[in-house]
């Protein structure tokens, strides 16, 4: 096997987007090596000589010895270069020692822990009362992608999914956001070192094109997910103070507080009816402590008691608060029981069309607490008359036949 290294420039560096990643194998990140702290002079480093990996180098670095893997680069930042060390006195570096690159390879796409919400500018998205359900913490089929500038990474695109779809990727600065700039990327010597797993990164360079949401697309990779989100957290969900905690769709974990289903119209909009929300009821100071997470799920349908294949759209609304104990969940629970009274006065404006309401706090057990239908004809009346229908159907067809007189 021959040796194969790459040394880069920089490119120049453009805006992020909207889901950043957080990890690097950035030389001088001291987290990167086994001693937790970077090489000094003295030191040997070793790079694994069988693992794959694309290191960013900030600064000049003087060396004694490095040992160097059968495939990777380093990224030069300006002014960035390796010196063979001369021997003279280095503060802080009296004694020399192995030092070892730390394995990059377990750092998956689809672990929460390793991604941050970020606004268009680059900037972190301020805490407030919106969260995301797990699924939608790493990113989304219409979500732009960045990896920093200034940074070397590896990632793992391991997935249930063949194709992983994305609206675009920043990459050291340069934004791909369309199908050809990012078959080019992939076709470069950088991309093999930074992307393995069997998934496969799309770019289509188009956002959302339909006002009621569109779904996340992660759902496939749920278990996978929620794998890596309890392996930070200890292998397990939290006690929840609730007797029987509500599983929102997407959410690895039960949740005390008050979950809303919405039936829509093509008249819904979710991001206005979110700022709706936001400003009628979650900046009151009575629920300071409750956060909100809105987005559009499709949820399996059943047919008497049977799971269907196919699934029907609808949108989520799931509140938690930051009450303890008998009170978990009851702010949220006071919250919910807002919007489905709002809902009942101007549901049908904004374009929903029903609503149901399931809450648990720390004093109940969960269940269904109430409905809305925001139009005269709900479910249970269309499903009276197809049963009916299909009762009247099998009684004329036995007639005709001459099984039934």
């Amino acid at each position: 096997t021959g040796l194969n290294w790459f040394f880069s420039s920089l490119p120049v560096a453009t805006a992020a987007v909207y889901k950043q990643w957080i990890p690097n194998t950035n030389f001088e990140t001291a987290s990167n090596w086994d001693k937790g702290r970077v090489p000094c002079a003295r030191d040997v480093i070793h790079f694994e000589k069988d693992k794959v990996v694309s290191v960013f180098v900030r600064s000049p670095h003087a060396l004694t010895d490095m040992y160097l893997p059968l495939n990777g680069e380093f990224v030069l930042a300006a002014g960035a270069a390796f010196t063979a060390f001369d021997g003279s006195w280095d503060p802080g570096c009296d004694s020399g020692g192995a030092v070892r690159f730390a394995d990059a390879e377990h750092r998956g796409w689809f672990d929460p822990t390793l991604w941050r919400a970020v606004l268009p500018s680059g900037e972190p998205r301020p805490s407030g009362p919106i969260f995301s359900v797990d699924e939608e913490r790493v990113p989304c089929r219409y979500d732009g992608v960045i990896f920093p500038p200034g940074t070397s990474f590896r990632v793992n695109t391991d997935s249930s999914q063949p194709v992983i779809q994305l609206r675009s990727i920043s990459v050291m600065g340069q934004e791909l956001n369309t199908p050809s700039s990012w078959a080019a990327y992939l076709g470069g010597p950088s991309a093999p070192l930074q992307f393995h797993g069997n998934g496969t990164l799309q770019v289509t360079g188009t956002g959302c094109p339909d006002k009621s949401g569109c779904a996340c697309g992660n759902t496939l990779d749920g278990p996978r997910i929620c794998t890596a989100l309890l392996r930070a957290s200890g292998r397990q969900c939290p006690e929840p103070a609730c007797q029987s905690p509500l599983q929102p769709l997407g959410h690895c974990c039960g949740v005390c507080g008050a979950t809303i289903n919405l039936d829509f119209t093509p008249d819904f909009d979710l991001q206005k009816y979110q700022e709706r929300l936001v400003q009628e009821f979650l900046s009151q100071p009575k629920y300071a402590g409750v956060q909100m997470a809105m987005s559009k799920v499709h949820k399996e349908q059943t047919f008497l008691g049977i799971l269907s294949r196919s699934t029907t759209p609808l949108i989520q609304i799931v509140l938690i608060d930051d009450r303890a104990g008998v009170q978990a969940g009851t702010a949220a629970e006071q919250l919910a029981a807002d919007i489905m009274e709002s809902i009942a006065q101007h549901g049908e404006a904004l374009g929903i069309s029903s609503s149901k309401m399931e809450v648990a706090t720390g004093s109940t057990a969960s269940g269904q607490v109430g409905s809305h239908p925001a139009s005269r004809i709900t479910a249970g009346t269309v499903m009276g008359l197809l049963l009916s229908l299909l009762l009247f159907g099998g009684i004329l067809f036995l007639y005709r036949k001459g099984k039934l007189r």
